[in-house]
Parts: C-alpha cells; structure tokens; sequence
C-alpha cells in the first residue's frame, strides 16, 4: 500500500514539473520555429510603416507637383510636393530636411555633383525623386532649397517671371528646350527642307539677315516660313513658340 501511494505521489509530482515547464518549453519551441530565419527586427526604423511605404513606390512614378507651370516650379514647391516623402524624415539613408550634420557631407561634394545624382537617380532615389515631369532645373531648385537649408549657399537657376517683352515670359532654357525636343526637333535637328540645323551659326545668320531676332520670331508664329507653317505647327501657346524659337537662336551663337 505504501509502495503505491509513493509511485502515486512521483507521479502526481512528474505531471507538476511537465505542466509548469514542458507547456511553457513547447509554446516557445512552436513560436521559435514559426519565426526562424525571418531576421527581422520589428522595432527597427527601418521597419516602420512609412519606410515599407516609401521603398514600396514604383521606380519612375511620375508625382503631380501643384502650384506653378512646368518649369517654373520653385525649390520649396517641388520639396513640399515630391521630395518631402523621404527627406521630410531621412528615410532610406536620404538626408533629413534640415539635419546639418547629414547634409554636411553631401554639401562637401558640391551642388553639380548633388543635383547630377538628384537628376539621374542615386542609390535608392530614383531620377527626379520618381516625378517625371520636372525638368533639370527644377530638380537643381529643389536641391538648393533642401542644402541651403542645412548650411549650403547653393545659387538655383532663377525661375523665369514675365515680363511683357516677345520670348521673356518662359525661359527658353526650360520651356523653349522642351518645345524644341517635342516638335521643332523634328526639322531643325537634322536641318529637314531648309531649316536651320540647330547649333549652326552659318544656318541662323543667313535665316535672320542681321534682322532682329524678335521680328523674325513674329513673322514666323504668323505666317510661317517656306516650308514651315506658322509656328511650326506648334499647337501650343506663342509664348512657348517663342521661347523655342530663342532656345534655338541662342545656341547658334
């Protein structure tokens, strides 16, 4: 009798121990195996919502960037409208808006080198931060305005204002290149049916004559020349026929 109630106390006691550490030792063993070789740091930065969002975005995603023409959108402008998504909190190793001592070193390489690597894409940034549509010196405003905030005494390429003179109203260096490539291209690249090859000195002098440039243009938007109809067929506005038409005009210098 004795014999069996001492097996059934050590049996009784076996059950204790397998309860208050065999339960526990599986929970953790099933949790253990259910995590393994994940590697990941939940509370990590990097980890956070707005991080996964960001390295989510499409490569190449074109952002609308409200408030001004393309091509006269200012730095702050483009900062607040594409580039605030990961310079606004240095996301993705991007320097933080502000932060001095991340921008430092980047400012140290100087600003052709910033606005190269903002324009072709760098690292995990895409070209143009994914907004397509902005044009070069856009991208140069905007990584000013960002530098500058930080200590830089970067010099951005001035947004053009108008002024009420023929070709002044748009820069031609934004808007008149990007007519260009769009339709004037099409003859003046080559120099198809008489154009002025662009880049030629030799074709611009003989096309103007010693004539004023502004007078030429204007004559040409109304009434085309030769085998160019008027404005060269350009459906846009003439202030943006007319700063092609200065685009093309100044590289023949």
């Amino acid at each position: 009798m004795s014999g069996s109630n001492t097996s059934g106390v050590q049996s009784f006691i076996t059950y204790v121990v397998l309860g208050v550490v065999g339960v526990p030792l599986f929970v953790f063993m099933v949790a253990k195996l259910y995590t393994s070789g994940s590697g990941v740091n939940l509370g990590l930065m990097t980890m956070t919502n707005e991080a996964i969002q960001a390295r989510l975005q499409p490569v190449g995603t074109s952002k609308v960037v409200d408030s001004a023409p393309i091509g006269q959108r200012s730095g702050k402008i483009v900062y607040e409208n594409v580039c605030i998504s990961c310079h606004g909190a240095g996301l993705m190793g991007s320097p933080k808006f502000g932060d001095s001592g991340a921008w430092g070193p980047r400012i140290a390489k100087g600003y052709e080198t910033l606005w190269t690597h903002a324009i072709k894409g760098f690292n995990a940034m895409p070209a143009r931060g994914g907004s397509t549509d902005l044009t070069d010196d856009e991208v140069k405003r905007a990584v000013a305005y960002m530098a500058d905030q930080a200590g830089a005494k970067f010099e951005a390429p001035a947004v053009a204002t108008a002024s009420g003179a023929a070709g002044a109203a748009l820069d031609p260096e934004t808007k008149g290149k990007e007519v260009y490539e769009s339709t004037c291209q099409a003859c003046h690249g080559t120099g198809a049916a008489g154009a002025p090859k662009f880049g030629n000195k030799a074709d611009w002098s003989a096309k103007l004559q010693g004539k004023k440039p502004e007078d030429v243009i204007e004559n040409v938007l109304k009434n085309g020349n030769g085998a160019m109809p008027p404005k060269g067929g350009y459906s846009g506005s003439d202030d943006e026929f007319r700063a092609a038409a200065h685009y093309m005009i100044n590289h023949a210098k």
